[in-house]
């Protein structure tokens, strides 16, 4: 590993200023699971390491049923399956964080560092996106919010720019009607990387139809992607085996796989189909109880 700067600001405001002082020889560090192997085996160099896990506004969280979930981005996946309340509220990121790595690697890696990773078989960012979650963002600017479903940009890439870091992920605040879930398929468990992913949120109303949904999918396109016609085809709609096995061959629609080691395009299309199905139901489920 080759030497680097450490420093460890307590405010977003100094992190800013020395981020855009490096520029990309800069490397955040939040949970350190990523970025440490990464600098170790020379996959990336930095200049200075900055850790923010002093700044309160990064390392915590809330939830108020008003505005709903504040989640720092360096925030540990064990505090969400962990927590009894956020785990019932926020299904499909209980289901994600809980698969991410084994129990060593949950506590410390972070939703933000996964998100920011942006790899597009991540497990949260479906699920962030099924839940309708918005990125905080700090920069020498000011700040600015973009929805997560629109964050990355490519494999590996995001939408911040030079002096910019994510502060926290905002979602919303959830309803007695409402569930979600998230479901991958790996080969084995000893590759831990989703061959797809798929999240999917669901409301009901009072007369047991679907009001609103929301499907994303992973592992099958450069970026995790909402199904944004499939979601839409729901509403109004009753949570059926039929309906719901309907909706998945719409997602298969925008789903761009790639063939390799871990299974065929084609594979990876029927996979689809098969876990937005089982998402679907199993956010309905939540839903009712």
């Amino acid at each position: 590993m080759k030497e680097f700067d450490y420093l460890a600001p307590e405010s977003v405001s100094e992190v800013v200023s020395v981020i855009s002082e490096h520029g990309d020889r800069a490397k955040l560090l939040a949970g350190g699971t990523d970025i440490i192997v990464q600098l170790r085996e020379g996959l990336r160099e930095a200049d200075v390491v900055v850790d923010i896990k002093k700044i309160d506004e990064v390392t915590s969280f809330k939830y108020s049923e008003e505005h709903g979930l504040s989640l720092g981005a360096a925030v540990a996946c064990y505090h969400l399956y962990e927590h009894p309340k956020l785990s019932q509220l926020y299904g499909a990121l209980a289901d994600s964080t809980h698969i991410i790595g084994g129990w060593q690697i949950q506590s410390r890696a972070s939703v933000g560092g996964n998100l920011c990773n942006a790899s597009p078989a991540a497990d949260s960012i479906p699920s962030l996106i099924a839940l309708n979650a918005t990125a905080v963002i700090a920069g020498p600017n000011g700040g600015r919010t973009v929805a997560v479903q629109d964050f990355c940009t490519g494999p590996g890439r995001n939408v911040l720019e030079n002096g910019e870091l994510l502060v926290s992920i905002q979602v919303p605040a959830q309803c007695n009607n409402s569930g979600s879930a998230y479901e991958r398929f790996i080969p084995r468990n000893e590759m831990d990387i989703a061959v797809v992913g798929v999240g999917s949120w669901v409301r009901l109303s009072e007369d047991g139809t679907i009001a609103e949904a929301r499907i994303s999918l992973g592992a099958v396109a450069a970026t995790p992607l909402f199904a944004e016609e499939a979601s839409a085809s729901l509403a109004g709609k009753h949570p059926t085996e039929e309906n719901f096995a309907a909706a998945g061959e719409l997602a298969k629609q925008i789903a761009t796989p790639i063939s390799d080691m871990r299974g065929t395009d084609e594979y990876r299309a029927h996979l689809v189909g098969v876990l937005v199905k089982r998402t679907l139901t199993t956010a309905a489920e939540r839903a009712q109880n």
